[in-house]
């Protein structure tokens, strides 16, 4: 198994909040971001999605909280929930999803 830096992957990318792949454990698919302050709209999915903080700080809107997940943590979006990125969100952002 490789070793990932996710932020070296993150700043190798193209463009903010264009994720790519970087593996796959079971089902699971482990995707990485760079997150550059702008938000990102409102999406609803149909599969819980892990949104990981390796770097920096994620702002999520959930209905109507703000959520703050800071470096190392985690916050875990239900199937169904309706989340949105606000402004202010930077770093880097790990997406493990179905």
């Amino acid at each position: 198994m490789p070793l990932l830096s996710f932020e070296y992957l993150s700043h190798q990318l193209p463009a903010p909040w264009q994720s790519t792949r970087v593996g796959q454990v079971g089902p699971a698919r482990i995707k990485v971001l760079r997150m550059d302050e702008q938000p990102y709209p409102e999406e609803t999915h149909d599969y819980n999605e892990g949104l990981l903080v390796t770097q920096g700080c994620l702002r999520l809107g959930i209905g109507q909280a703000c959520v703050e997940v800071m470096a190392g943590q985690m916050y875990l979006v239900e199937a169904g929930q309706a989340h949105s990125v606000l402004p202010g969100s930077h770093g880097t952002l790990v997406i493990i999803d179905v």
